[in-house]
């Protein structure tokens, strides 16, 4: 008995440092603890209990495993957004066109970037970021621009941590998103970033195939002729995936309604993603993740605090990133 009780602590302390397996796990595989870098609050036993709930057959609260819908957003949900990530990628963008074009530089926004003017790229509006975002990827075929993303991610460091863009990601939600795997959860992510930006690395980063990726998105123009046989991105954004168009997008791109929803406090964005979660006839489970740990990551809010103050106004988990989290970033 001694040493089953030993081996389950050693496996336990081990989870605490290996870095998430995204293959395939069969049940076997399961600890004992599934969210070991979460720590033993009430939040981390509604997780485990809704999953438990859910997923037991013949039981009124049983959700079929076609109607195990989840989804995450991803700035500020899965890893860091202070600052946003593809924002970084943007600048990184614009810079090597700058290069080819410094006529640009005259112009707003484009002169911020070249300047390296920080008070204006903060207070930037969202019509100039948008500018900037179709011109960093527009006039590329769908490879191209993977290749740059790839080469982005690949070179690039995260500002105020000097890391490597693998160790911003939230490990709890690493374990979160394989515990979800786990119990036959389709995930998804639905992010403000653009489809193609986040499909370059979900799997890799999160376990998440390219087709469960939800996002802003550009048009496409498909060209044919001799030489040519491909799809470009045009400077033309169709969807800015965001507040009330996160739901919009959900249904267009799943044809359902999530029963687990989980998004940030920080900019209001992912407040009618879980409010449409809640319209859910499966027993459904709202968590929001709030940045309140200025030690290990950042402290801020939302002016007004919209997401707060309706997670309490109906009733959704609130992730206390200090309280709930064992440790935040993903050591790999």
């Amino acid at each position: 008995m001694k040493r089953i009780h030993f081996f389950i602590l050693v496996i336990s302390f081990m989870g605490l440092f290996m870095p998430c397996n995204f293959n395939a796990q069969t049940q076997k595989e399961i600890t004992a603890d599934p969210l070991p870098s979460w720590n033993q609050t009430e939040t981390k036993q509604t997780i485990i209990n809704y999953v438990a709930k859910v997923t037991k057959e013949g039981t009124a609260d049983f959700i079929p495993e076609e109607d195990r819908i989840a989804t995450f957003d991803n700035d500020g949900t899965l890893w860091a957004e202070q600052p946003i990530v593809q924002v970084e990628f943007v600048f990184y963008q614009i810079a090597k066109l700058l290069k080819e074009k410094p006529e640009l530089a005259k112009q707003q926004p484009y002169k911020a970037v070249a300047e390296k003017d920080e008070a204006y790229l903060k207070k930037m509006s969202t019509a100039e970021l948008i500018v900037l975002v179709n011109a960093a990827q527009a006039n590329r075929t769908s490879e191209e621009f993977q290749q740059q993303v790839k080469e982005f991610f690949a070179n690039f460091k995260y500002p105020k941590r000097n890391s490597k863009l693998t160790q911003i990601r939230y490990q709890p939600q690493l374990e979160l998103i394989q515990y979800l795997h786990q119990n036959k959860f389709k995930v998804f992510i639905c992010t403000g970033g653009t489809v193609d930006f986040v499909r370059v690395i979900s799997k890799e980063f999160y376990g998440i195939e390219p087709e469960r990726v939800i996002g802003s998105s550009n048009k496409y123009i498909y060209k044919d002729s001799i030489n040519i046989n491909d799809l470009y991105l045009t400077p033309k954004m169709i969807s800015l995936n965001d507040k009330q168009e996160k739901p919009a997008n959900i249904l267009l791109n799943i044809g359902k309604r999530p029963v687990l929803a989980c998004g940030n406090e920080g900019g209001g964005g992912d407040v009618y993603m879980l409010r449409y979660s809640q319209g859910s006839n499966y027993p459904s489970l709202q968590l929001l993740v709030n940045h309140n740990d200025k030690e290990r990551e950042y402290e801020y809010y939302e002016k007004p605090d919209v997401s707060l103050t309706r997670a309490k106004e109906y009733k959704w988990t609130v992730i206390s990133m200090k309280d709930d989290w064992k440790t935040v970033f993903s050591p790999q």
